[in-house]
């Protein structure tokens, strides 16, 4: 009931929203938004008019944040979740935008019991049950070629930590998707790919995914939106996982 309410009372604010007109100039550049054609373009279009309802757009470090910046940022948003559904983006309510890169503003205790801040400058950050933070610049670098978006990377973080375990690079699966599978999978494509790296061999996705399980998810899912041939190419069972997990086939939609 109350999620009948709440989709009627979007529908009367979005009906005469000037956001609706802008968001085909917002998101004309992004190659991947190209892909959806049809009811699909609608529909993404019309989830991320949603998700900006949805979310508060914050300003980091004084930064303007402007209508074009939340459509690009909400329609990168929308595209993971496209086939899963908003509800999978629920329990948090925040995107906060800085121009550049950032610095966390939360310390970090020693062995001493010392507590530091600051730390190494950031592109994208997820905090569980907090927001979503986001370098503006690296938006705008997203990058078929590099298989690069922070935005995705971000929301596949907050995906992830939809399981129990919270974010660990195995979010919570389908019926019907085997939760063994798909672990045998993951490490097949993470020994590979750490043998390979170990050999100096050339890697098809970004060597940051072998820094943990939490972020070879993300990066994996970066590459599935981005660059979803030559993901599929390298890493055919990978890909077959994500799209189960995703409900989309990007590679496809070329």
């Amino acid at each position: 009931m109350l999620r009948r309410l709440r989709h009627w009372v979007e529908t009367r604010r979005l009906r005469d929203s000037p956001l609706r007109a802008q968001w085909e100039q917002a998101v004309a550049d992004w190659p991947v938004a190209a892909r959806y054609q049809g009811e699909a373009r609608q529909r993404l279009r019309e989830m991320a008019l949603r998700l900006i309802l949805r979310k508060y757009f914050l300003s980091g470090g004084g930064l303007q944040v402007t209508d074009t910046m939340r459509l690009r940022v909400a329609t990168m948003a929308a595209v993971p979740v496209l086939e899963l559904g908003l509800d999978w983006l629920r329990d948090w309510n925040a995107i906060v935008l800085y121009e550049g890169a950032f610095i966390p503003d939360h310390g970090w205790q020693d062995e001493a019991g010392v507590v530091h801040s600051g730390g190494e400058p950031l592109s994208g950050e997820a905090w569980e049950l907090g927001p979503v933070i986001l370098s503006w610049e690296d938006v705008l670098a997203a990058s078929a070629e590099d298989g690069y978006n922070v935005v995705i990377h971000e929301i596949a973080h907050k995906l992830d930590m939809r399981s129990s375990g919270g974010a660990n690079g195995a979010p919570p699966l389908h019926r019907g998707m085997d939760a063994r599978l798909w672990y045998e999978v993951m490490t097949e494509a993470w020994e590979a790919l750490a043998r390979a790296e170990e050999a100096g061999e050339p890697l098809p996705v970004d060597g940051y995914a072998l820094t943990e399980e939490a972020e070879f998810f993300a990066v994996l899912s970066e590459n599935f939106f981005e660059a979803p041939d030559r993901l599929s190419r390298a890493l055919p069972r990978v890909y077959q996982q994500l799209a189960l997990f995703y409900r989309q086939d990007p590679a496809k939609m070329q």
